[in-house]
């Protein structure tokens, strides 16, 4: 038994050596960066210590949010306002900033993320992830309500419809170019045209 047991530790310690050997060539060949797609053994890794790094407790917590279209329409605001900047509105995370974070952000429609559960969901979303892109959104100690409601509009993700998109559209956070750009959109449809700014406009005397 102790032979075994003896066996176990040195092979252990020989495949994470021979892991951390493989991704040290690596990355001294390939450098590091983002525009990179993690191979599988760093993605295999990845995912192992994000969920060593969840207590077990939190693993087994229900969401106690029905999905209520109540809940799901607050949801689907707080992730159009917080989250669609690096997830996309659908989840896809076919953004600009998803496509260019390392790691890149999950297809959160998707099995890996959709047969999480509902405490893995809501832990990530209040604590964040480290080393990644993923910042931590709930307030500790809490029970974040907010949280729960994301959490159930991520079940909804691979059921949301062309109009949800529409609408999310709309609840996306602007530049202020592009509010400027809105205004005069709708100042030009309601029958005015658009007014020249002040270093623009001329003065006849």
């Amino acid at each position: 038994m102790r032979y075994r047991f003896v066996l176990s530790i040195v092979s252990l310690t020989v495949l994470l050596l021979a892991c951390a050997g493989f991704l040290t060539w690596r990355f001294v060949h390939r450098g590091f960066s983002t525009r990179n797609q993690p191979g599988k053994i760093e993605a295999m890794l990845a995912t192992t210590f994000r969920q060593a790094a969840i207590p077990s407790g939190e693993m087994e917590l229900k969401n106690p949010m029905q999905a209520t279209p109540d809940v799901l329409r607050e949801g689907m605001a707080h992730w159009a306002d917080h989250c669609a900047s690096c997830h996309g509105n659908n989840g896809s995370s076919e953004t600009m900033y998803g496509k260019t974070m390392y790691p890149r952000p999950p297809d959160m429609r998707r099995a890996p993320t959709q047969e999480l559960s509902d405490g893995e969901l809501y832990y990530t979303i209040k604590n964040g992830v480290r080393l990644s892109g993923m910042p931590a959104f709930g307030e500790p100690g809490d029970d974040d309500i907010d949280s729960w409601k994301l959490v159930a509009f991520i079940r909804h993700l691979p059921k949301l419809t062309e109009q949800e998109e529409l609408q999310m559209e709309q609840l996306n956070p602007k530049t202020s170019e592009e509010l400027q750009e809105e205004r005069e959109e709708q100042q030009f449809l309601n029958g005015g045209g658009a007014s020249a700014s002040p270093e623009t406009s001329t003065t006849h005397r």
